[in-house]
């Protein structure tokens, strides 16, 4: 129908059509009640963006939300946008957000007639869709067989074949033994991917590059699988070198209806998840485009899909493709897609729940411009992507719009929790092409601000700037490859930037004295000591500023005219301006021997934060000694936890040898398994934690004595 009028009305360009798409999903909208149940109220079984992201269309289509909450959840984000909330437990998710029996109990309490479970959790789950239908209330998702059907990829792969979507080989047998998984792997060839049957989004999923350590990666992907699906049966696939992961937005209705939205590349991983993903996909030709779309329609009839869900294909150089998986859900990246069919795809899921038929045929889909999404993460991009934790002490963001989107469930003064994932956000652009999309999402990366935790914004920078993403020259080996270039040594605060810090702790020092002045028109009082003025003599005043493990000397001079004399390593600069506050934030005006430039100041935990367009800088005021208070096990050394999580297993005792690189210790936290190994070689002499115990960041978790100071 929006088509049609573009055409009536004589639009042409492919951002008017997209826009144009837009308002017309925004009018008001009403069930059909004919052959389907109007949903009037419906629970989100989750949390975090993804439950704010259903509420928001809930709220527009007149749909009235539940929100469910754990302890951990009670203050949060999608807590306070929903109309209604109930607590449904622990922090932990297998007595919260995974308890299909407290899930069910609340949406009969609640009288939703539907339940969201969105990604993750029970979105995938056959059993809790199954619980649904018993129970009266409308899943929003495909049928249970067609959850059980793809879920099983030792299934999904005989199913696909059967449907003439291209499959890539592999074992996918009942035989689950090691010895037979180790024949299957040497008869296919090395390298092979062991992946767990059930479940996805990287989830028991490794790469045995050699016969020697396959069965390592055997036994971790097998402990992964069991803590995340409870089911450790794993397949083993050719692994194909370098490729691309492409995957295709379908959806069908109750009536046998099925379309493909186009394609996304999700190609740009860390640890098999996705970082970064763009619609449609880089350099992928309409003739490729649109056999990519028809498989993918070919395998959501053949298991008579209902909902949204996504085929995913390996794609080689060549660009042959594959049939990796069918994510049999809403993906975490559609909102890329919405961006180029100027859709909303939960409008579409309750809609085609509640009995309708698809909103559009597959002619009146078009595509239009381009968009990524950057995944906003809690991790040390530089510690191999390590998981963190911690509160958003300051939080800022570019200012959403039609064409920039931000997808979130956490406001500052949150806290990102140790028990769930650790996604603060993604940031979603659109633009007319690529180059435009790209360039769009590189500005507004550089308006996402946040202190209080390490995120990878600085390496999303890197990477979008890197020229052979610039290119569309991805796979999912493009950050391995490209290591050194997106892992440049940390570079030294320039001078300038000193410069900046010194006069930001200046200016805000002389704000907060402000009240104590007398009341004198003489904005320079001889009486405020952080004025630095003097009568008859100019005053000096030294600054210590730490630029990680350098400490450097500033030495301030206070001009008679306001303007101030800096001097670092024997260089002289003259340093001037003014703090300007807007919107509850403080914005220094600087001036540098004569060049100006203006960026956000956050002062916090003694450390000075300079954002602008250019680069996030940040310089720490040492704190003393006396004040910092020093911590010590005791020990001869030995390992510690990396960040806080739960001690799955260990591997050693009192007494045990121990070789550098031997694993420890495996610890779960935020639904990643990290393996702690030995830093060096010894006797273990103390192990801290059993297994089940909770760990916090930087605590000692085994004692290790080098074994020529035992004997001596």
């Amino acid at each position: 129908m929006a088509t049609m009028l573009l055409k009536l009305w004589g639009y042409q360009s492919p951002s008017a059509t997209l826009q144009l798409k837009r308002i017309w999903t925004k009018t008001p909208v009403r069930f059909s009640s004919v052959g389907g149940r109007r949903i009037e109220k419906v629970l989100i079984a989750n949390r975090g963006e993804i439950a704010c992201r259903v509420m928001r269309t809930a709220k527009k289509m007149g749909v009235r939300s539940v929100a469910v909450y754990s302890e951990a959840d009670k203050h949060s984000m999608h807590v306070a946008l929903a109309d209604e909330a109930y607590h449904i437990g622990p922090a932990a998710s297998q007595q919260s957000y995974l308890s299909m029996k407290k899930i069910m109990a609340i949406a009969k309490k609640s009288t939703a007639q539907a339940i969201h479970p969105g990604y993750g959790f029970l979105s995938e789950n056959t059993e809790f869709a199954e619980l649904c239908k018993q129970e009266g209330i409308i899943f929003i998702g495909p049928p249970s067989s067609a959850i059980r059907d793809m879920g099983i990829k030792s299934t999904s792969k005989h199913i696909m074949a059967a449907a003439g979507v291209p499959i890539i080989e592999g074992y996918h047998g009942d035989d689950q033994s090691n010895q037979k998984l180790k024949e299957e792997a040497k008869r296919i060839g090395y390298p092979v991917m062991i992946k767990a049957v059930r479940g996805g989004g990287g989830k028991g999923m490794r790469i045995a590059r050699t016969e020697a350590d396959f069965l390592d990666q055997l036994e971790s992907a097998r402990r992964e699988a069991r803590k995340s699906f409870n089911d450790d049966a794993m397949l083993v696939e050719k692994f194909v070198e370098n490729p691309r992961h492409v995957e295709v937005q379908v959806f069908g209705d109750q009536h046998g209806n099925a379309v493909y939205l186009f394609e996304r590349d999700c190609s740009v991983q860390r640890r098999h998840q996705k970082i970064i993903e763009e619609a449609p996909g880089p350099g992928i030709k309409p003739e490729v485009r649109r056999r990519l779309g028809e498989a993918a329609v070919r395998a959501a009839k053949a298991v008579k899909y209902v909902g949204a869900g996504t085929v995913e294909f390996i794609m080689d150089a060549d660009h042959n493709f594959y049939f990796m998986e069918m994510n049999t859900r809403l993906q975490v990246e559609h909102p890329v897609t919405e961006m180029i069919t100027g859709t909303d795809l939960v409008e579409w899921q309750l809609r085609i729940a509640a009995g309708e038929k698809l909103p559009l045929s597959q002619d009146e889909i078009s595509l239009d411009g381009h968009s990524f999404e950057a995944r906003i993460y809690a991790e040390d991009p530089s510690n191999d992507f390590l998981p963190g934790a911690g509160p958003l002490l300051h939080l800022s963001t570019p200012e959403p719009n039609d064409f920039i989107r931000i997808e979130t469930g956490v406001r500052q003064g949150d806290e990102v929790s140790v028990h769930y994932d650790p996604m603060i956000a993604k940031l979603v652009v659109w633009g007319e092409d690529r180059s435009a999309a790209l360039q769009k999402l590189r500005y507004c990366l550089r308006q996402y601000n946040i202190v209080g935790l390490s995120t990878n914004i600085d390496f999303l920078l890197s990477l979008s700037g890197h020229p052979e993403f610039e290119a569309g020259k991805v796979d999912t080996s493009f950050i391995a490859r490209h290591h050194s270039q997106l892992f440049p040594p940390s570079r030294k605060v320039s001078k300038e930037g000193l410069c900046q810090a010194a006069l930001g702790l200046l200016l805000q020092e002389k704000a907060v004295t402000k009240e104590f002045k007398l009341h004198s028109n003489d904005p320079y009082s001889p009486f405020a000591s952080s004025t630095g003025s003097r009568i008859n003599i100019l005053h000096t005043r030294t600054l210590v500023l730490q630029d990680g493990e350098n400490k450097v000397e500033v030495y301030i001079s206070y001009n008679r005219d306001g303007t101030y004399s800096v001097k670092i390593e024997g260089e002289i600069f003259c340093v001037s301006g003014s703090l300007i506050y807007k919107d509850g934030s403080s914005f220094l005006n600087c001036s540098v021997n004569g060049v100006t430039s203006t960026s956000k100041l956050v002062i916090l935990n003694n450390t000075v934060h300079l954002f602008s367009m250019e680069c996030h800088e940040q310089v720490t005021i040492p704190v003393p000694k006396f004040l910092a208070g020093v911590s010590s096990t005791g020990s001869q050394g030995g390992a510690v936890a990396p960040m806080t999580g739960t001690i799955e297993k260990v591997f050693v005792k009192e007494g045990d040898e121990v070789k550098v690189g031997d694993p420890l210790m495996v610890m779960i936290a935020m639904k990643m398994e990290h393996t702690i190994r030995a830093p060096k070689a010894g006797v273990i002499k103390k192990v801290f934690f059993k297994e089940g115990s909770q760990a916090s960041r930087h605590a000692a978790l085994i004692e290790l004595e080098e074994k020529n100071a035992v004997s001596d």
